[in-house]
């Protein structure tokens, strides 16, 4: 075991010197690794093996103040900066619901965390059983450091030197195939929806996947678009100073933004939102389709746009700002349709 993590401390040293400005994942990637192996080369020195307590981690955030929660999947990064309160949990679902840090917490999905050290850059970092990455804390200039300490003296593993087992993520899901699907009775609960939440249990009712089902949605519920139209009305929505939501997740975490997009930014393949509590950056050339998906509810009617890769996982989803028992906003309609 010693071996194992030395030989690849050493490749990814070597890699470092050759391409230090690589990224973590990145350098993964080349290693054939994931990125919690990476991590944990550096654990009991720089890095610190947390214990699997992460529900009681995450009730103790609050303690560090003012902090930036990072989650993403493989082509869209979500930072948001705030204060963890308000944690909850219903066995392994948690939710996070303020203002600023709005998270679903997904804990069977939960296997590794550590406390990290980039140059004294600190942060809370928790990955799934594939070694991929579920969610990120950094801490900020108005962070308390010594809360951090503190917190990670509490929950540090009583061993550090451990050669993690990491399972690989499982395969892409197969349609089944058009024929099979009972059209007529997936329209009539499409349309006959009564809240955004029920379509996920549809989608299993019927066994399809998400893109087969927007293929195969009622006439007007699905329609797809650019990722040029989809620029457009964010740019829209920006220009208007109108509230947008913003879902970014893997199967551990979805993060959730709630409000304006301002700085919209386009750098190479990537597209930013840089505002000072919310950064979003969207990798282009990982986008298959954008759909304009409408879900019926008690509220009427509500639209969002949902971007998917070519595996079919969702990366990215825009609502309009919006709470249960409140309509649509015109205003979102109106960037949507204009």
């Amino acid at each position: 075991m010693e071996n194992t993590l030395t030989t690849l401390k050493q490749q990814w040293e070597q890699l470092k010197n050759e391409e230090p400005r690589l990224r973590i994942r990145d350098a993964a990637a080349k290693l054939c690794v994931s990125e919690t192996e990476l991590v944990n080369t550096d654990a009991g020195a720089n890095n610190t093996l947390l214990k699997p307590e992460f529900q009681e981690i995450l009730k103790e955030i609050s303690t560090l103040g003012y902090v930036m929660a990072l989650t993403r999947n493989n082509h869209c990064v979500h930072e948001r900066k705030g204060v963890y309160t308000k944690v909850s949990f219903n066995g392994p679902v948690g939710s996070i619901v303020t203002p600023d840090i709005d998270l679903r917490l997904f804990m069977h999905h939960w296997h590794f965390g550590f406390a990290v050290n980039e140059d004294e850059r600190f942060s809370l970092q928790f990955f799934g059983a594939d070694g991929s990455a579920v969610h990120k804390i950094y801490l900020t200039d108005k962070s308390d450091v010594n809360a951090y300490h503190q917190l990670v003296t509490k929950y540090k593993a009583d061993y550090q030197q451990q050669e993690l087992v990491i399972t690989p993520a499982k395969l892409e899901a197969v349609e089944k195939p058009d024929h099979e699907v009972d059209i007529k009775a997936f329209h009539d609960a499409w349309v006959n929806l009564k809240d955004t939440h029920e379509f996920f249990g549809m989608l299993k009712k019927f066994e399809l996947t998400r893109t087969q089902a927007l293929r195969l949605a009622p006439e007007g519920y699905a329609n797809q678009i650019s990722v040029q139209a989809l620029k457009d009305t964010l740019k829209k929505a920006s220009e208007t100073n109108l509230p947008v939501m913003v879902f970014v997740g893997n199967p551990g975490c979805i993060q959730i933004h709630t409000g304006e997009i301002k700085k919209l930014v386009q750098t190479g393949p990537w597209f930013n939102v840089l505002d000072p509590e919310f950064n979003m950056h969207l990798r282009d050339d990982g986008i298959a389709s954008v759909w304009l998906v409408k879900k019926p509810t008690t509220d009427g009617a509500v639209h969002s746009l949902e971007v998917f890769d070519k595996k079919g996982d969702i990366i990215v989803q825009f609502f309009g700002k919006r709470k249960p028992g409140v309509p649509e906003d015109e205003a979102w309609r109106s960037v949507l349709f204009n």
